[in-house]
């Protein structure tokens, strides 16, 4: 609108022409004569305010810094550039097709983008999409109505975001370097193999989140106790990052150091519990601390706030891990302590973290009761029942936490496997004749598994040796047990005292002291534990050829 045209016809503004040198009027006369000044005043002011009208579309396009264009009809025909569009791409010339003279369009995915605005009348936009010179633009296309375009047109706007493209992919660069750096030690402090004992077949497997998720603090370990017996550990550090992997670093060393000791469970958990806080009082952890022995045919375990252990029966039967579970490691002030879940040959038990069975909008227990369906129908050797249940989990490359399984076999050994495996056991009730008759015993049950000379030899010398030093030291009930696997003969002496020996160096005129030193030099290795219930256990092994016959 053009105001200066209008403004003459307004009361008051012909007065302008008295107005003295300093700007002032003749008196008006009267109050009316007040109004149409103050009136005029106005329209003078309105009269300098620029309206839209006052300026053309080409000067108001051409001026904005983003890139601007209009196009027009079912082939999308070129109609303007602005001076911004020309400068990042080149002039192109009207009524030419945006297809055949803009391939930039190609690049940013404007063509299919113009013919939705054009049929819906709706805008769309599309963010950072980049062109083959390396540039990122944000596009938005508008439907433009009017009889001057033959079939509507289409305005293109698009903004030029390379700059903010560039600093998110460096930050997405760093972002991918600190995870793989975090993964990197996450695997690091992971066993790189597996122990495997005599009597179980063991795999493991650990997968990191997604590329979205930062990498958490899982950890697993076996860890060999000797004389048979195997301590099983599964671990989630509640945290995420190098940090979280860092403080499971220091428990999973931990917890083989406090293994080396041979406690029960529950005082394992105990000690961790009070390193956990010492290492980082803001974090905590949960953990499953479990103990196989093959004479007993079970688990013995202990639960610090972490998921149950489940075992699937030869049957296909799963059975859960029941109470006791205690607070999770860092919190303080709990006892924790042991409980057992049976563990027979042709059993399978599983030990994971909660990555495997945890989802959004679901209840953790519902995801443990799809973890047993799954376990009921997976067999195969251990490797192939933790892929099984991955995939049943629905655990892929882009799962957004990290999931760590433990699955352990208990095997049912039959035929000439079976006779690898042996067990003997002697109660012994003390008196002169007990070590007599315990190296009598031994030498029987070593010629009936038909192990060479030299080997019965050494294992009549080691039985001699632990019953002495139980028939001096220690009270009754006294045992000696005899085992032979695949790979090893293991003697055993356990007795009710609960002193544990340890070896010394005992001088000429000492007339014992010797016992110990003598065992630990023979044998491959030895050890002693306290006994659930009072007493103590002391044994030593000795690695068997490749083939006895």
């Amino acid at each position: 609108m053009n105001f200066t045209r209008w403004s003459a016809r307004l009361p008051g503004t012909q007065r302008r022409a008295a107005r003295g040198p300093e700007g002032s009027v003749p008196a008006a006369r009267g109050e009316y004569g007040q109004q149409l000044e103050q009136l005029g005043t106005a329209a003078d002011t309105a009269a300098d305010v620029p309206a839209l009208e006052d300026f053309s579309v080409r000067e108001l396009l051409g001026r904005l810094p983003g890139l601007v264009a209009l196009v027009y009809g079912p082939e999308h025909r070129i109609a303007y550039v602005n001076d911004a569009y020309a400068a990042a791409f080149g002039p192109r010339p009207a009524g030419a097709t945006v297809a055949d003279t803009c391939p930039e369009a190609e690049d940013l995915g404007l063509l299919p983008l113009m013919d939705q605005v054009l049929r819906s009348g709706k805008p769309r936009t599309v963010k950072s999409r980049r062109t083959q010179d390396g540039g990122s633009y944000t596009v938005t296309c508008l439907p433009v109505d009017s009889h001057h375009l033959d079939g509507g047109g289409v305005l293109v706007h698009a903004a030029d975001v390379t700059d903010h493209a560039e600093a998110a992919e460096r930050l997405r660069a760093s972002e991918r370097r600190h995870r793989e750096t975090a993964v990197t030690l996450q695997r690091s402090l992971l066993p790189q193999e597996l122990e495997q004992p005599d009597d179980l077949r063991i795999a493991a497997t650990y997968q990191p989140g997604g590329t979205d998720a930062a990498v958490g603090g899982d950890w697993y370990d076996v860890i060999t106790l000797g004389a048979g017996r195997t301590a099983l550990v599964i671990g989630d550090v509640m945290g995420r990052g190098v940090r979280a992997a860092a403080v499971m670093g220091q428990l999973r060393t931990a917890v083989r150091a406090y293994a080396r000791l041979d406690l029960p469970p529950h005082e394992v958990l105990q000690l961790l519990d009070g390193l956990a806080a010492e290492i980082d009082a803001s974090q905590i952890a949960t953990c499953v601390y479990a103990i196989h022995d093959p004479n007993e045919g079970k688990l013995v375990y202990a639960s610090a706030g972490h998921l149950p252990i489940l075992v699937r029966d030869e049957d296909g039967t799963v059975r859960r891990a029941e109470d006791p579970t205690g607070p999770p490691l860092g919190t303080g002030g709990w006892l924790h302590t042991s409980g057992s879940i049976a563990l027979p040959p042709g059993s399978t038990a599983v030990l994971y973290t909660d990555g495997l069975v945890e989802r959004r909008r679901e209840d953790i227990d519902e995801g443990v009761a799809a973890l047993a369906r799954a376990l009921s129908g997976a067999s195969g050797t251990p490797q192939v029942v933790c892929d099984r249940l991955l995939r049943a989990l629905g655990v892929t490359a882009e799962h957004d936490d990290d999931v760590a399984v433990l699955v352990v076999q208990h095997p049912s050994r039959k035929g000439a496997n079976a006779e690898l495996f042996h067990n003997a056991a002697l109660e012994l009730l003390g008196g002169v004749e007990a070590a007599p008759r315990a190296r009598a015993f031994a030498s029987g049950v070593l010629a009936s598994w038909r192990f060479p000379i030299e080997l019965r030899d050494l294992g009549v010398l080691a039985t001699s040796e632990l019953v002495a030093n139980s028939l001096q030291h220690g009270t009754p009930p006294m045992r000696l047990r005899l085992r032979r696997t695949d790979r090893r003969l293991i003697i055993e002496v356990t007795d009710g005292d609960d002193h544990l020996p340890r070896r010394r160096r005992a001088e000429t005129e000492d007339e014992a002291g010797r016992g110990i030193s003598i065992i630990a030099t023979i044998a491959s290795s030895w050890g002693s534990r306290r006994t659930p219930g009072g007493g103590k256990a002391v044994w030593c092994e000795f690695a068997l050829p490749d083939r006895a016959d």
